[in-house]
Order: structure tokens, then sequence, then C-alpha cells
């Protein structure tokens, strides 16, 4: 018994772990019009098995270890089959065919299949020996169908040309009446299996070829990724599926010609560009700088094994360093360099070499890479048959063995200059849809034609965007003008109580406030607060629980022309002391008798504007004036100040979103320190609505939903954490409520679906916003399509914002790709008190 290739050995054991599956299957389908000769072409098939020992070797096991048997050419069972079948029946009979396992153990790795199209129904497939005479005679009809499936143990892709070249020989010759006459093969499968062993050494031998190049391996994929986070339209599946589907591509003679003058002007080879390229893209495309390509190297080292069908490809890891943003030409050497050590080092078997890396384990992606790339220079499979027209059928067959399989090919003209390439890549399609992969496949194009044009360009700047791509981005995406009241919060909100002043502005367990009773009550604290020394901008600070006074104090301090900054009263005092002598405020808003920190403001508090004139104040506020500066957690820092306008909340309050009835009733239940309360105050205010207070302290799962019942609460906006905990323990909670928003954090997609579920007429929103541009600066209305990735998206900028996700060079970056978020237009904040350098 002979030792399997190592090569074979892992196909081997993948068939064994896995069973038998199509995905190494390598089937060939050429339509055949003309007579074709069945007889002939049977005799032909057994002419090739015969000539080519790999296509008649099975694999048993002997002593726990596959081996080559070599069957005898009259022992060799060949499944050579013919089918009658219409045009209709055909596509669907092909492609399970191709699809068909073999049992390695007893079944030639090579299989037959003609199919004649007739309009009859499909007769029997039957299969028959070398020995065995057809009753048939040749088939009349006049279009055929030639299906050779081959597995991968005993063959790759370029032993398809020396197959078919040597069945059109014997083909011609059998049909001729003769045995074909050919050279005998130098050497056979087998010969180079001993020879591989014998070339590579022992492992435990030092100076063994296996044992250095393993040495350089070790190094040369130390600390690799173990996966490319490329964008994928899916996430990954635990097990792939193994459906695929192909997408054709091709770039033209002027971008050929420009490649390869640049691989010439950089001693390197086109492969090598097409590498930089490739590697330059992924990293465009968020993947990180470290980045592993798979390629296939033919293993015939030999001119020997030129001619003959077997297994002999090795797989190589390309490792490209893309870091530093070097230019393209400083990444094509460093590919050249990566390129020329890995095919130094070509002999170790990948199977080997996966053993030795031990890479974290999968089922769902492929070990070390799961991209390859392969410039084609292997004579390609034709079949040329005398008195037929022949033609490469396409496959509906698809198998996924990477999540992208990048095979490329070079045309040249007449005269050798370059006249395009034309590819085509297979995909996962459980990552992946067609538009995706084509899209993927324009960028590297212009990618390539970028770099070609002046290789000294940075890869960072290498545009890869379409101009109506660019354009989507940049306007299309941010097209978000609407109108928006103009005037400070105290004149619209003034303008409001006077069309509707019997209307409900709070509600709480206490009873009711209208808008006419809120407007007289902030005016006496205005008054007051003027008298204390408050006016224009002037910062007022307010340490107070959640109640009506709190709603009073807050529009007081507008009133009086001063910007209110909220304490959150769980801060430690030496934070509170620190935060009212940064911003300098001379008076502190307080329910407290005692506020707990030293200070110098003067102390107000509520019940003190009793004898205050109960008329507007009358002070004229400019929409540009500050309304509030709310710090920061500091949990990046020192905490800021951000500074917000009046203008600012009128845009968040104005927005379209609100507008749809879900907001009438709006729950203020967020700390006043915490910017979510913004929404919460001034979105039903301005709009005729009604601030429903909750009681002091935080709201618990049951507490949310008997304030909710008890006020007939239509909207609420929730942290994560309370979103979560409501989500799990009690998600019908929600269904009292119209909307919900929540967000700020990473969100799950697991929980918003069970919420959703439990309250399908529910209106559950996603909202983004940092404190810096007026609490929402985002937002997305889920639907459960929104929830079967990783996270849900955050959505789409407010009413007059733009957002736009760009890179370290401020362009932007393609949809589904990492950037940072930069935020514009309305809400943004006028900056950071006190420290214009930050802002």
């Amino acid at each position: 018994m002979i030792p399997v290739s190592y090569a074979q050995q892992r196909l081997w054991l993948i068939d064994q772990i896995e069973g038998p599956t199509a995905l190494y299957n390598l089937p060939f389908a050429v339509r055949l019009r003309g007579t074709l000769d069945t007889d002939a072409l049977r005799a032909a098939t057994a002419d090739v098995v015969a000539r080519h020992e790999a296509l008649r070797t099975v694999f048993p096991v002997d002593g726990g270890v596959p081996v080559q048997r070599i069957l005898p050419s009259a022992e060799a069972e060949i499944a050579f089959e013919t089918v009658a079948c219409a045009p209709g029946e055909y596509p669907d009979l092909r492609d399970r065919a191709a699809a068909r396992t073999f049992d390695l153990s007893g079944e030639l790795p090579i299989r037959v299949t003609v199919f004649s199209l007739t309009d009859a129904r499909p007769t029997p497939a039957r299969p028959s020996t070398a020995s065995t005479a057809s009753t048939a005679s040749p088939a009349c009809a006049d279009e055929h169908v030639l299906l050779v499936v081959l597995h991968h143990i005993a063959g790759d892709g370029w032993s398809l040309g020396p197959l078919l070249r040597d069945l059109a020989t014997a083909y011609a010759a059998r049909r001729a009446g003769r045995t074909p006459d050919w050279e005998p093969l130098p050497v056979q499968y087998a010969d180079y299996t001993l020879w591989q062993r014998e070339l590579l050494g022992d492992e435990s031998d030092p100076g063994s070829v296996l044992s250095r190049q393993l040495d350089y391996w070790r190094e040369a994929l130390a600390g690799l990724p173990e996966e490319l986070e490329l964008p994928t339209d899916r996430p990954r599946p635990p097990a792939p599926t193994g459906a695929a589907d192909a997408v054709p591509f091709g770039y033209g003679p002027e971008l050929h010609a420009a490649l390869t003058g640049l691989a010439r002007r950089h001693r390197a080879t086109l492969f090598s560009v097409l590498q930089a390229g490739l590697a330059a893209l992924f990293t465009r495309l968020g993947a990180g700088t470290d980045i592993p390509l798979g390629t296939g190297v033919a293993g015939r080292s030999d001119e020997a094994l030129s001619d003959l069908v077997g297994f002999f490809v090795n797989t190589l890891v390309l490792r490209t360093d893309t870091s530093g943003d070097p230019s393209f030409s400083e990444l094509l050497g460093r590919a050249r360099e990566a390129q020329l050590d890995a095919f130094a080092h070509q002999d170790v078997p990948f199977e080997r070499l996966v053993e030795e890396v031990n890479p974290a384990r999968s089922l769902g992606r492929h070990p070390l890479f799961q991209t390859l790339l392969v410039l084609q220079n292997h004579e390609e499979g034709e079949l040329g048959l005398p008195g037929l027209q022949t033609r490469p059928e396409e496959l509906g067959l698809r198998v996924a063995k990477f999540d992208l399989n990048i095979g490329i090919t070079e045309r040249h003209a007449p005269d050798g200059a370059p006249a395009g390439l034309t590819g085509s890549v297979e995909y996962a399609a459980d990552l992946y849809d067609r538009a995706t992969v084509t899209t993927l496949f324009e960028r590297l194009g212009r990618l390539l034609a970028a770099a070609a044009a002046d290789p000294e360009t940075p890869i960072g700047a290498l545009d890869i965007l379409a101009p109506e791509e660019r354009g989507r981005l940049r306007d299309e995406w941010n097209a978000t003008a609407a109108p928006v009241p103009t005037g400070s919060l105290p004149e619209l909100f003034e303008a409001r109580a006077a069309r509707t002043p019997d209307a409900v502005a709070l509600a709480h367990d206490g009873g009711t406030v209208s808008y006419a009773e809120l407007d007289t009550r902030a005016n006496r604290l205005a008054h007051h607060l003027t008298a204390c020394g408050v006016g224009p901008e002037s910062p007022v600070a307010l340490l107070m629980e959640r109640s009506v006074d709190l709603v009073v104090a807050t529009l007081a301090v507008l009133k009086a022309g001063g910007a209110y900054v909220p304490m959150h009263a769980s801060l430690p005092p030496e934070r509170m002391a620190a935060l009212l002598a940064d911003t300098g405020a001379p008076v502190l808003l307080t329910d407290r008798t005692d506020p707990g920190f030293a200070h110098d403001a003067l102390v107000v508090r509520p019940g003190d504007e009793k004898d205050a004139p109960e008329h507007a104040p009358g002070i004229r506020v400019h929409p540009d004036r500050l309304a509030y500066v709310m710090f920061t957690s500091g949990s990046t820092g020192t905490p800021k100040g951000v500074a917000v306008r009046h203008r600012d909340i009128v845009d968040l309050a104005a927005d379209r979103r609100w507008q749809d009835g879900r907001h009438r009733r709006i729950l203020l239940h967020s700390p006043h320190a915490f910017d979510a309360a913004t929404y919460e105050l001034w979105t039903p205010l301005l709009a005729g609505g009604t601030v429903v207070v909750a009681p002091p302290g935080n709201l618990d799962a049951a507490a949310l939903h008997a304030v909710t019942i008890r006020h007939e609460v239509t909207a609420v906006f929730l942290t994560k954490a309370l979103f979560d905990l409501v989500a799990e323990q009690a998600p019908e909670t929600f269904r009292a409520l119209r909307t919900v928003c929540t967000g700020g954090e990473a969100a799950s997609g697991t929980l918003m679906r069970r919420v959703l579920d439990h309250c399908p007429d529910l209106l559950l929103a996603h909202v983004y916003g940092p404190t810096e541009a007026t609490t929402f600066a985002t937002h997305h209305p889920l639907a459960p399509t929104d929830l079967t990735g990783p996270r849900p998206p955050i959505g789409a900028p407010l009413d007059n914002m733009r957002a736009h996700v760009l890179d370290t060079r401020l362009q932007p970056v393609p949809p589904g790709v990492p950037g940072e978020l930069y935020v514009a237009g309305a809400g943004l904040a006028r900056g950071y008190w006190r420290r214009p350098a930050l802002t």
C-alpha cells in the first residue's frame, strides 16, 4: 500500500469528520453540438482513467490510516452515465449530478455523465464499466452536455487541462477505431507522493526541509488575526451551510496595461499588485492593517508533473502589513517581499501548517485566512472533440470553501499586449449578497486605477467610492431640512400657554398643572431670580428632586434670561462644590435645607417667590443665548460642561419624529442632570402635550409600569440598562405605551425583539446622541428585520442635523465600514463651558 500525500490526507480527514460533501467536487461541463459517439466517449474515458493512476485510486484504511490503493485498469468500474432529458429538466439534473458525493474508500474519484437534450422524458441513469458494451447506438440528438466530476483528492484545477486534452485525443482515436497513441507518462501520482515525503524529510530532524520551513511559518504567522472583520450582509453563522454564488468581474485593457507597467517598474509581479490592492481595500473596509490572504501554488515544480492528473496544489498564507498608511508603492514592496518569502517556503502542506500554527478553530470560518486570491496561469480546461462544436457550460452548483474565492485570468491580444483581466469571485451566501460582492470588486477596480495613476499616493487617500455613492453619503442621506419655529424657549412656551391656557402641562401623583398655572408660577420665580441678580446667560445651579417645583424652576431660570446648571443629587459634596465653582453660578436653587457643600452662591428655595409679580418678566432672550450647562460624567477625564443654546433645544423638540401623536404624554423620570430630561421636558411643553412627572427616585420595572398606567403615559425614554431589565423581567410592561426610545450604549437585538414580540403595536426606536448634540443625534424606528444582525442600527440624523462616518483622513467610509461618527447642524452645542481649546 502507498501512503497518501499530505494534501490527500487532509481531504480524507475532512471526509471522515464531516461526512461526504460536494464541497470538494470539481465539476466541469461542456456543451456539445453535433453527432456524439457515446460508445467512443465511454471507451475514451476508460483510456484516460487507465492512463492516470490517480483516477483509479481508492482510499481504504490500513492500520488506522488512509492509503492509496491503485486499481488495475480492468478492475476500475467507471461511473459513466447517459441521461436523455428535456432542456427544461436538464439544469436540475445536471446540478444534482455535480453535487453527488463520492465514497472515497471504494469509489473511483471521477464520474462522467452525458445529458442528451431531447423532448423525451429522462431515462434512468445506469452505471457501466469500461468493459461493458453499450446497447445504445451513437446518439442521434445534436445537443448534449458532457459533465465530468472529479473529486479534489484526485485532481486540482491544473489537472483539468491534461484530463480534457487526453480525453479529446482518446475520443478521436476511438472514433477512428483504434486505441490512443500517446507518449507514456514519465511518472504517476504515487511516485510524487513518495518523492514528496522523501523531499520534506522528518520533522524531528532540524536540518530537514519540513523542519526548517515550519520554523519560518511559526514566526511568519505569529499573532495572525483569527478573522478579518469585513462588512457583511449577515453575521457569520456558527456552522456554514455551504450555500454559495459567484459574481463575474473584469477590468479593461487600459487598467491591465497600467497594472502590468506598475509591476514591471517595481520589479514585482502582477499578482503582487493584486495582492497589495486587495489588502489595501480590505484595510479601507475596516479589516485592520494585518491582512492574511490565501493563494494556491501549483506544486508541480518538476516538468514531469505538468501533464499529470493529481492533487498537487498547495495553499499558502500571504500576510500583508498595511500599517502606517503607506504609499501604494511601499505597500507593493511589502507584498512582494511577503510573497517571495512565502513561495520560498511553499513545501509545507497547508494542513500541516494549520496544525502547527493551531489557530482558534471555528466551524464557521476557514482557518488562517478567509479570502483566497489566485491569478490563473495554468492551461484552462478545454475540450475539442472531432465533429462537435464545444463550449464551456455554466453550472448552477456553487459551494463555498472560503468567504471569498477570487480567481483572475489575464487576457492578451495576438501581439501579446494586455487585453484585460477577467475574473470570478465565489462567495459564501451565508455572509454576502450578490450586490455587496459586486460593489466590492467595483471598489477594487477604482482603487487599482487610482494606485496605477499615482502609486506614491497613501493607500488611505486612494478613492474607492463612486461619485453617485459619495453623493448619497454626503447629501441624500443627510437631506434632513425641515422648518423650525423661531424664538427662545420662554417665548415659544408663552405662546403655547396663551393658545391653550387650560390644557394640562404637568401631571403628577398630586394632581395636574395647566399651562396657564405653570406660566404664572414660573413668572413669579423669574422675577425673584432677576431681583437676585440673574441676567443674560447667568448660570443658575439647580439642586432639586424631581417634582413640579423642578419644572417651574427650570422654566423660571430661562424666563429670567439665565442658563440652568442641573446638579445630580447623588454627586459627592466635593464634586458639587467643583461644579458650582467652575460655572461661577451666583445663585443656587435648591429644595434642600442644607446643600451639604461649601459655596459662595445665593441660595433660593421654592416658595421664596410667593410675593413676586405674576406677569412675564418681559426679558427678551435671543435663541442663540445659553439655555443650560450640563456636565458630562467625567468618565474620560475631568467633567466638561456642555453649553446648549435655546435654539438647540427648540430644534430637538420640533423634530417631526415627535409629531405623530405618540409623544403627547411623555414621562419625565430621568435625572435632571441627564440630557434625556431635555427631550422629556421640552418636547411636550413646546407642542402642547403633557409632562408626566414621575415620583422622586429611580424607577424599577414595577414602578415604571404603575406610573405609565396611572397617568396614561404614551412615550418614554429608557436607558439601555433599564430597558434591558424591563425586557427581561416584564416585556408586557410596554403594552400600555405607544412608543419607547432607548439607546446610548450597544443595544441587545435579542431583547428588543422580545419586546416587539410581546408588544406588536409598539413603536420601538433606537436613538443615539452625545450630550454635545442636545440629547439625540440619530433615530431609528425598529422593525424585526433590523434585529437579525449583531447590532441594531442607530438610524438617520434628526431634522436639520447631519451625520457622517469618516476615516482618519476625514473622508466618508463606504456603508457598513467602521469609522468615526461626525455630527453637524442643528442641535450641536455651542461648546464646552469655559474650555475653548477643547471645544
